[in-house]
């Protein structure tokens, strides 16, 4: 991990289906990036938001709108487009020199296929970091657990709503801060 005072924490949200069946011709893409800063010094956790995206491959259908309460109205609304959002995340969260972390390899994957597909450079560092496997490292656990019961395990209750971007990203940047 590079050294440095302060980590991006990143959620995604994405388009879904249920039972993970694409429908042909559509590929997963990113319709809410959860996004905050932690400052692991002071363990404040700053600039929580949600920025929505608007989907190139792929439609929100009712299953995804159950799941992420993100609907084709509210990106229609409020979202703009992948590139659009990382050059917004660059000016805002310095964050191409900064390690950025997500609760497991998701994330940082889906960032980098969705980057590769457009012909963009990544928004972030080289530097990422899997929060939900360094809190297994750090308790010694056989298994991953994930976010809900990650923050259980701190007793620590969840604040927000499960699968926003923004809250996700921001229980996550609480995990981190416990275990740095």
């Amino acid at each position: 991990m590079k050294t440095t005072n302060e980590i991006i924490i990143i959620d995604l949200e994405a388009t879904c289906w249920e039972n993970d069946r694409i429908p042909a011709g559509q590929k997963v893409d990113i319709i809410e990036i959860g996004i905050c800063k932690l400052n692991i010094l002071s363990k404040a956790i700053s600039q929580k938001q949600s920025i929505y995206v608007i989907p190139e491959r792929s439609d929100i259908n009712r299953f995804c709108t159950k799941l992420t309460g993100i609907t084709p109205q509210l990106i229609e609304e409020k979202g703009i487009y992948f590139e659009e959002a990382c050059e917004m995340i660059r000016e805002q969260y310095d964050s191409t020199c900064l390690t950025w972390a997500g609760y497991g390899n998701f994330d940082g994957e889906q960032i980098r296929e969705q980057c590769d597909w457009l012909g963009i450079r990544n928004p972030f560092s080289e530097h990422y970091l899997n929060v939900m496997y360094e809190f297994k490292r750090h308790f010694g656990l056989y298994k991953s657990m994930g976010l809900k019961r990650a923050l259980n395990h701190l007793n620590m209750d969840f604040e927000g709503t499960h699968h926003s971007g923004a809250d996700d990203a921001y229980n996550t940047a609480r995990i981190l801060s416990k275990i740095l």
